[in-house]
């Protein structure tokens, strides 16, 4: 039993990688730079989306977002707020978003119209490590709130990631978070992954943030580019 489990698991995640690199590959030929966003629930993401978001906007980028729940459109409805096209997937019970779904909701989105598309991950720091996206970067959350070794506790999460935020740092001090601590244990099952330290309610470290970020799409963008002969 244990072996046909492990077999049919292996065949899931064969066939989520092929759909993946065709997402991939689409995203690419649009030009829209894709991020997963992933973390434990109540982490901040749909906090930090709404302000990355309207920074991106002001500077003159445009963003789309897709937004994973197990139930409710909660999150999807505080970031359609932005003014942005979102679609909401709920998963009815997933702990997790796959190639399919992201291949079943951007069907009808020319994507070409966006530089930004936004994957909001159903909040859960195991099974959204093995599921690849099609993304261009893989973004994980930790939030003070949470301590300091979720990385030693889930490094497939934190391993698998292109970037790691610490989210609500203005609270790094009321709850005793240890932000050295939290960075050589980030750095321990990531070496060289770039870290930033965030508040988005207070606006605390957003500017780096957002640098990053654009300067990251400058260089994708550029790749496709020259890759397409332009």
């Amino acid at each position: 039993m244990q072996t046909r489990l492990l077999e049919i698991r292996q065949g899931v995640l064969s066939k989520n990688d092929e759909l993946a690199e065709a997402l991939r590959l689409r995203f690419v030929r649009a030009g829209v730079f894709t991020l997963n966003l992933v973390s434990s629930p109540g982490a901040g993401k749909t906090t930090l989306l709404e302000r990355t978001i309207s920074m991106l906007t002001e500077l003159g980028y445009k963003s789309a977002a897709l937004v994973g729940d197990l139930e409710t459109d909660n999150d999807g409805r505080r970031l359609a707020a932005t003014g942005i096209p979102v679609k909401q997937i709920q998963t009815a019970g997933m702990c997790h978003l796959e190639a399919q779904m992201i291949e079943d909701f951007v069907s009808d989105w020319d994507l070409s119209m966006f530089d930004f598309l936004f994957i909001e991950n159903v909040g859960n720091l195991v099974c959204p490590s093995s599921y690849d996206l099609g993304e261009a970067m893989r973004v994980v959350l930790l939030s003070t709130t949470e301590g300091e070794d979720k990385p030693l506790k889930y490094p497939p999460m934190f391993n698998s990631s292109d970037v790691a935020i610490i989210t609500k740092i203005d609270l790094a001090e009321a709850v005793e978070f240890d932000r050295q601590a939290a960075i050589d244990n980030l750095l321990s099952v990531h070496p060289g992954i770039p870290i930033f330290e965030v508040s988005a309610k207070k606006d605390i470290g957003m500017d780096a943030w957002l640098d990053f970020l654009a300067c990251r799409y400058e260089e994708w963008i550029t790749t496709v580019m020259i890759a397409a002969g332009e």
